[in-house]
């Protein structure tokens, strides 16, 4: 019962024994406790070092208990005379680590507080974002490029958005077409939704971007190896304008929910379809039209077939030339 005042249960034990009988010695209150002697002799010393036990004035061969109103007392007293002089340590080492903090970001142009930051591997990543997220107040912005979301990215996510959600957070996601085809990814969109988020997809995005609060902007140093690295951002212009491409891909992406597109009930070009296109007319290989629209080489290679088909082309040449003459494609 006394643990927590520093006293162990064996010392407890024969403190009472004690409170019971001041003149039993060792042997007796061992015999009564169901202790060794030597253990009754470590509890006395333990007992008398807390000054809870000492020799009598009047009779130095019998030891004085004290009352365990005033032991009591003095037990809580010593433990918040400790827990004060704890919090005085974790107070200096607080202040020590804020300096050390403080020295190295002015030292590091790329360190933290700085306008352009740094930060690589995925572990890093993920400890950065649990600390933005915690000060996101209005509004989290995300584009979410390579298809299916692998199992990982969406566990350490939910609880992150979560919190967001919970606290009011306006949250928009951008994902790709092609999660449509994935019930993991799609069942994690729909989860964001119904907590509501607002999600849309669309056939390619230029990288991996988070923006908080629209004053800090977190994107992938690597769009082909998002996880590699990223750049944190706080230039007021710089953010400025990530906010205008998002919204510019947000206006023109098709919402979770909605069914076919018009094109699409025409029997005209999908959106991934059109997408693909314009980047095969651009001179793309299909392992770069893969990775844009987060599909597999072989599904990139399928959606060139069918748009090959669909213009009537034996090549890819004269499929830009046919899709430029319809304005599929510019010029």
């Amino acid at each position: 019962m006394l643990d927590a005042l520093g006293i162990d249960a064996t010392t407890e034990s024969v403190y009472r024994g004690m409170l019971a009988d001041c003149t039993a010695g060792a042997s007796d209150l061992g015999d009564r406790l169901g202790l060794s002697e030597q253990e009754v002799r470590a509890a006395l010393d333990r007992l008398s070092e807390m000054a809870l036990i000492r020799p009598s004035v009047d009779d130095p061969r019998r030891m004085h208990v004290l009352s365990p109103h005033l032991a009591m007392e003095m037990l809580i007293a010593r433990q918040q005379a400790e827990l004060a002089a704890q919090q005085q340590r974790v107070e200096e080492g607080r202040a020590a680590a804020m300096r050390i903090i403080s020295e190295f970001a002015r030292r590091e142009p790329g360190g933290a507080g700085a306008d352009v930051e740094y930060i690589q591997g995925i572990d890093k990543i993920r400890d950065h974002l649990a600390a933005m997220n915690d000060e996101v107040e209005e509004e989290f912005l995300t584009f979410a490029p390579g298809g299916s979301q692998t199992a990982a990215n969406m566990r350490s996510s939910r609880p992150l958005n979560r919190r967001l959600l919970d606290r009011g957070v306006r949250m928009r996601t951008v994902y790709l077409d092609s999660i449509r085809h994935d019930s993991a990814t799609m069942a994690h969109a729909e989860w964001i939704a119904s907590r509501g988020g607002r999600v849309r997809t669309a056939p390619s995005l230029p990288n991996r971007m988070i923006i908080c609060d629209r004053r800090v902007a977190f994107v992938a140093v690597n769009s082909d190896d998002t996880a590699a690295g990223a750049t944190i951002l706080r230039t007021q212009g710089t953010v400025a304008a990530l906010c205008a491409l998002f919204e510019s891909v947000w206006q023109t992406a098709e919402p979770l929910g909605a069914g076919k597109s018009r094109a699409q009930n025409l029997g005209a070009l999908s959106p991934q379809q059109s997408e693909a296109l314009r980047l095969l007319a651009l001179g793309h290989t299909d392992e770069t039209v893969a990775k844009r629209l987060g599909v597999s080489a072989r599904t990139a290679r399928r959606i060139a077939t069918a748009l090959m088909e669909h213009l009537g082309a034996r090549s890819r040449f004269q499929a830009g030339v046919r899709a430029a003459q319809q304005g599929l494609v510019d010029d």
